[in-house]
């Protein structure tokens, strides 16, 4: 028995499943494979706490769950057998795995984090030790009526912290009352559709753009209206004049999604003109606008709406991390009670303690300090990784120049499809997408998308662009 029980997977201590959870699947598994048989003596409780290294009562607590579900009995001084004449087949598609065990990941054991993965940031460099203790003091404040069900449209005090700091450094004035508390960009995306616009609707949007805002609107049954964008974000006059009678357009005017280009003064102005005159929407997608570093941020688009035409929707994913799934949407003061009656219906809220966590981040002012941190970081690193890919690829790329954001963008000066690379990458193990891939109209030429942030060295970018260079 004990070479039988030395067979099992390992006990994984940092599994977030309780150990004596673990030692149970494998005793199970064990029987329901047939290693296991019907009246085989199992080995004592204390003898295996002390093979294994582990208190009494952990293994205990695993041979109760076993005795109660029938697997094993207890038969005094003569010892635990397995269950006489119990005839459990293993099942060749279990709807149940233990946690932790041989070909099952454990739910701490996600995909790992690819070399130049988009959307994330520098998680390396987050400070998960002032997080945890504001995480551990907002656990032990927390109340009984704070266990009740969230409020749809937030927690009082992270609407608060975030109007402060839109007022700071987006130059937006808003009252809390304006901010509503979502679980991320779709989530956001999906409430303004519900409250303003109806199915059929025209929406602008950038040509190239970011996917799921398109993916999300055709699913709605908007009828999406691809803008071209240059230099100086989407060419505003060209999407009006093309698309009369939209009622809404979705743009990114700190750093264009993809091209990371800034939309210029004039076409905002342009923009927030034509929304007046037609009383159509402009849905603000300010996802990484902190991220600037040829100049201080551009204040927001929503700080020169004077009609109250703006939706601003921001994101604590690129900021803080995604797996927070926490974002927030400043609508025009006049639209506050509309957004009210629709969350209602539509926003299940976001867990408070997270919130609570997020919104004394906020008020102690480590965000501000992360941000500046994280500005000053992803300036040396994007710096590195174009040094790096640059020296490994040479001549085969070119590096766009942006002003922000955190990807970089490789236009690829060999004809060659940017979708196919991108294949041959990520069965290598390298994370890139296709520029052509976020395009509507497939007029754009072919490009990697390679996000930078977690990325610590020109030497690693370098030996990453030699992987890429010999799959080209």
């Amino acid at each position: 028995m004990a070479n039988q029980i030395n067979s099992f997977s390992p006990l994984d201590p940092a599994s977030t499943e309780p150990i004596y959870r673990q030692i149970y699947w494998r005793f199970r598994g064990a029987i329901t494979d047939g290693v296991l048989t019907p009246g085989e003596r199992i080995p004592a409780a204390r003898a295996l706490a002390k093979e294994l290294g582990l208190a009494r009562g952990t293994i205990d607590s695993a041979y109760s769950l076993l005795t109660a579900e029938g697997y094993i009995q207890s038969r005094g001084q003569a010892g635990t057998v397995v269950a006489p004449g119990i005839n459990v087949r293993a099942s060749s598609a279990p709807t149940e795995r233990p946690f932790g065990s041989a070909g099952s990941p454990s739910i701490r054991q996600k995909a790992p984090v690819l070399p130049f993965q988009m959307a994330l940031p520098a998680l390396d460099a987050f400070p998960r030790k002032i997080w945890s203790q504001i995480g551990a003091r907002c656990v032990r404040a927390t109340r009984i009526p704070d266990m009740a069900n969230p409020s749809v449209y937030g927690l009082e005090s992270l609407r608060t912290a975030i109007a402060t700091y839109l007022q700071v450094a987006r130059g937006i004035t808003c009252s809390p009352a304006q901010v509503f508390i979502t679980s991320g960009y779709r989530n956001t995306l999906a409430l303004i559709a519900y409250a303003l616009l109806k199915p059929g609707d025209r929406v602008l949007v950038e040509d190239p753009g970011y996917l799921p805002t398109r993916q999300l609107l055709e699913h709605l049954q908007m009828d999406v209206a691809p803008v071209p964008v240059d230099q100086d974000g989407m060419l505003v006059s060209q999407g009006v004049n093309s698309s009369p009678g939209a009622r809404a357009t979705v743009v990114t005017p700190a750093h264009q999604s993809p091209l990371c280009v800034s939309l210029s003064l004039p076409r905002r102005l342009a923009l927030l003109e034509w929304a007046s005159q037609e009383h159509a929407w402009i849905i603000e997608d300010d996802y990484d606008g902190e991220y600037r570093y040829i100049s201080r941020p551009l204040p927001a688009l929503k700080s020169l709406d004077r009609d109250g035409r703006v939706l601003y929707s921001g994101t604590f994913s690129k900021v803080l991390y995604p797996g927070i799934r926490l974002a927030y949407l400043v609508v025009p003061p006049a639209q506050v009670e509309r957004f009210e009656h629709v969350s209602q219906t539509f926003l299940g809220g976001c867990p408070e303690l997270t919130q609570a966590i997020v919104a004394t981040f906020l008020t102690e002012g480590h965000f501000a300090r992360h941000i500046q941190r994280m500005r000053k970081l992803y300036g040396e690193r994007r710096e590195a990784t174009a040094r790096g890919l640059k020296k490994a690829l040479g001549d085969h790329i070119r590096i766009e120049a942006q002003p922000g954001g955190m990807h970089l963008i490789l236009r690829l000066t060999d004809q060659q499809s940017d979708k196919s690379l991108v294949e041959r990458l990520q069965q290598a193990g390298i994370y890139a997408e296709a520029l052509t891939d976020w395009s509507i109209r497939g007029q754009t030429d072919s490009a990697l998308l390679l996000g930078f942030a977690n990325i610590d060295s020109q030497d690693a970018a370098e030996q990453l662009g030699k992987r890429i260079l010999a799959l080209m």
